[in-house]
């Protein structure tokens, strides 16, 4: 008999949006959060430049022109003003996590990324995703009816009729459990453990869109992948380190083999990062350069520390010389239908963060616009179930087939590869 465990709301991943998604629920409600890694493994830990917000009401207008400018106007109009109207409150609730933002004297300090027309991103040196999430991992922790189990893998969902009971997992030790809820939480993240090259951590394959296409839930979008400009060019394998969009709204310019400059730096990623491949492409070269001479060198050290660090490392000296960049694989814009309250097609199955589409990034997202989108949908995610909850039907698990799941990640990520390839291909 397979093992069994029983909870009100099951979370699957714990980045920005199932950690907000649990912090925001009633706390009587048991919530069990499992993750496919460690609980500091998640891209959000990741985010390097910042989180957006409207900084007044004299900003809503072009901060929504910049946020569907930047996605070919193919953004979902309801949901980008959701976000915006939502992002102050968002902050505040931040703050009082315990997030700690750049201040300029007592009031908050703003950068200004590529397509933003005006500085509105509020950020903690070049880790704001560490800042923000770490925070919320310790609040989580904190709380006596959240649950975190790592190391626990999803491989299906409980359902029938159309209807989510919870999902089967393969723990730690290798162990098949299946987690009954009465509601379940998609937060699984990004695809970019399915590409040679990108800046997601590897095993973010897709896990949430393989169940989708398994269970006929609605999908939107899978075509829509970012490539980001600028990661630091290297001939190792793996994980692609994020040369964050901040550096080039601070200043830092792109430059070929030649020492000349071939774009505006602060348009959209999608025509940055097609530039770059243009230019490499035309001098025969696998990478180009991005220099922060233009920077002040003690802006550079505390603004952008880690970028500092990790580029020395890697034998660089960012205050003296251009360092090698190649733009990668960075973010998922498409995903898992769901409405502005991040509902799904199947009952009683949420998603939220980047597995999910709800339309806000159109087809290329706006630099920091990630974490402020996942949060604000994990919290409306929450004060959904919250208003509506009811305690589902007894679903009687029976003896599963074990045996089916002992080759499906493969199978999984070509099948997530190929429904994406097929969605490309109809848009040609």
């Amino acid at each position: 008999m397979m093992n069994e465990i029983k909870t009100d709301v099951l979370i699957v991943g714990c980045g920005v949006a199932g950690l907000y998604c649990a912090l925001q629920l009633p706390p009587e409600k048991k919530i069990i959060i499992i993750t496919k890694d460690a609980a500091d493994a998640s891209d959000s830990f990741l985010a390097q430049g910042g989180i957006c917000v409207q900084r007044n009401d004299e900003d809503y207008v072009s901060f929504y022109e910049d946020t569907m400018r930047a996605g070919h106007y193919e953004n979902k109009p309801e949901s980008v003003d959701i976000m915006i109207r939502s992002s102050r409150d968002v902050i505040r609730e931040l703050v009082a996590y315990g997030v700690e933002f750049e201040k300029d004297g007592e009031a908050f300090a703003y950068t200004k990324e590529g397509a933003h027309s005006r500085p509105r991103i509020l950020f903690h040196e070049d880790e704001t995703g560490k800042e923000i999430t770490s925070k919320l991992l310790a609040e989580a922790q904190k709380r006596s009816n959240i649950t975190l189990v790592e190391h626990f893998t999803m491989v299906d969902l409980l359902c029938r009729d159309n209807e989510c009971f919870g999902i089967v997992g393969k723990d730690a030790d290798g162990n098949y459990v299946t987690a009954l809820a009465d509601y379940t939480v998609l937060a699984t993240g990004g695809i970019g453990g399915l590409y040679e090259h990108s800046t997601n951590y590897r095993h973010l394959t897709g896990d949430a869109l393989a169940l989708a296409l398994r269970y006929d839930i609605r999908l939107k979008n899978i075509d829509y992948i970012q490539i980001h400009p600028t990661t630091l060019y290297s001939e190792e394998d793996g994980r692609k380190f994020l040369i964050s969009e901040s550096v080039r709204g601070e200043g830092a310019i792109l430059l070929n083999w030649k020492g000349e400059r071939f774009v505006n730096e602060l348009l959209a990623r999608d025509i940055v990062a097609n530039a770059i491949f243009a230019e490499m492409e035309k001098e025969g070269k696998p990478h180009m350069w991005l220099s922060m001479a233009p920077i002040p060198i003690d802006e550079i050290k505390s603004h952008f520390p880690n970028i500092c660090k990790h580029c020395l490392e890697k034998g660089y000296d960012v205050t003296k010389e251009p360092i090698p960049i190649v733009p990668a694989q960075h973010y998922f814009m498409g995903g898992i239908d769901v409405d502005s309250n991040s509902a799904t097609s199947m009952n009683r199955l949420y998603a939220v963060g980047e597995t999910a589409c709800n339309g806000v990034h159109g087809k290329n997202r706006l630099a920091s616009n990630s974490l402020l989108e996942s949060l604000v949908f994990a919290g409306r995610a929450a004060q959904d179930m919250s208003e509506h909850y009811s305690t589902a039907k007894e679903f009687i698990t029976g003896e599963l087939d074990v045996t089916q799941y002992e080759t499906i990640a493969e199978e999984n990520k070509k099948a997530v590869l190929a429904a994406i390839e097929k969605e490309k291909n109809s848009h040609e």
